[in-house]
């Protein structure tokens, strides 16, 4: 067979869901935690397992050129340069950034010189790889992401009318984010507990008088407030662009762009990195020099991706050549998913059957399967697929 069902890792955060990942699976939540995401790939910290018992980073270790294909192989060396995951958020994920390459090259190769265990909590760096990544929403998805424009910033802040803003505000007007942000994330505690209290509290009456300006900003500020309290998150949160992605919407992340999944349910795709510098609304730990080295305070609305129709289905386009990931709507008849790289399959609804020269695959919901590099294919449903695979020209 030179196409293989996955089994794959489900990881267990409290901020997941008890019925996503379960319901798409057909199996129960574990009772001690929800279900956070579905790791599908080769990642070594949680690789998928062939159907043969071999997993995919130690099958592709031992034949590179067969199942990455040339091109691959050159450009990213003998591993899987993506990753694919559904995350299935109920609760806020902590604010983060990822690193480009030349900084996670710099700042891994610091770490693994200072001796740092790559398993230690107040490690940064876990590999020298970049992180940029893509969800596209299953559900209704809400999401803070990169910083909203300044003087939409310092209206969202002066509105509040809480004094305690009044130094984050002068800094935001004389030097702009890279002045407030790390104003705010160097507060001592007892000043970032006053001050986020007090600006919950702002925020709060905003929201009972159903002001619809900045609705959503303060009513996230509020929740995220009860969460974290004290968390200086909560104030960065209003100079984020608040995100709603309908079903089918995606969102491209870049290097640098601060965010924070506040809620919903997606399928995700990024280079395969587990490079996170997180910067607030989280107990763990906090690098923040780190974090404002990557941090890209450029302020811009993030834009909303919609897809254009490609080879397969709706096509969801991306400037790295790291991953690419494609919606495939199948009916009865037999249609082409043949790239030039590997591919990652996953079933959502209904059940596809996958074809080569070898033989048939049957993929039914929840399932997934990984296709080798310019393995000539053929699927047919009625299903859903998500193909990841790579954005080599």
């Amino acid at each position: 067979m030179t196409m293989w069902h996955l089994t794959n890792t489900v990881r267990h955060y409290p901020w997941g869901s008890r019925t996503v990942i379960p319901e798409l699976l057909g199996e129960p939540c574990p009772a001690e935690q929800p279900c956070a995401e579905l790791w599908m790939g080769a990642h070594p910290d949680d690789p998928s397992v062939l159907s043969d018992g071999t997993p995919l980073d130690k099958a592709i270790a031992a034949e590179p050129g067969a199942l990455l294909g040339p091109a691959v192989l050159d450009r990213f060396g003998p591993r899987l340069p993506f990753l694919m995951k559904v995350l299935a958020a109920d609760s806020p994920l902590s604010l983060q950034a990822h690193p480009t390459s030349t900084q996670a090259e710099a700042g891994f190769a610091a770490e693994e010189r200072a001796g740092i265990p790559r398993d230690d909590p107040a490690r940064t760096f876990k590999d020298p790889y970049h992180k940029p990544e893509l969800l596209l929403a299953l559900t209704t998805f809400e999401a803070l992401c990169g910083f909203r424009p300044v003087e939409e910033s310092l209206h969202c802040l002066a509105k509040l009318q809480v004094p305690e803003l009044k130094p984050t505000i002068a800094a935001l007007a004389r030097g702009g984010l890279r002045a407030a942000v790390p104003q705010l994330l160097a507060l001592a505690a007892p000043t970032r507990q006053v001050l986020v209290e007090t600006v919950a509290a702002a925020a709060g009456r905003f929201v009972s008088a159903a002001d619809p300006e900045f609705i959503n900003t303060y009513r996230w500020a509020t929740s995220l407030a009860q969460a974290y309290p004290g968390d200086p998150g909560v104030v960065i949160s209003l100079m984020c662009n608040h995100l709603k992605l309908e079903p089918g919407e995606a969102v491209f992340l870049p290097a640098g762009n601060l965010h924070a999944y506040l809620s919903g349910a997606g399928v995700e795709v990024m280079a395969s990195s587990d490079n996170v510098l997180r910067g607030g609304l989280t107990a763990k730990h906090v690098d923040l020099a780190a974090l404002i080295e990557v941090l890209d305070f450029t302020d811009r609305r993030v834009p909303v991706l919609h897809p254009v129709l490609g080879p397969g289905g709706l096509r969801y386009p991306v400037p790295v050549a790291d991953f690419d990931l494609t919606r495939c709507q199948l009916d009865s008849g037999a249609g082409t998913l043949t790239t030039a790289g590997p591919q990652i399959l996953l079933c959502t609804e209904g059940a596809a059957v996958l074809a080569t020269a070898d033989g048939e695959l049957v993929l039914e919901k929840g399932r997934s399967a990984f296709v080798p590099a310019g393995e000539s294919v053929s699927a047919r449903g009625p299903a859903v697929l998500y193909r990841a695979t790579t954005n080599l020209a």
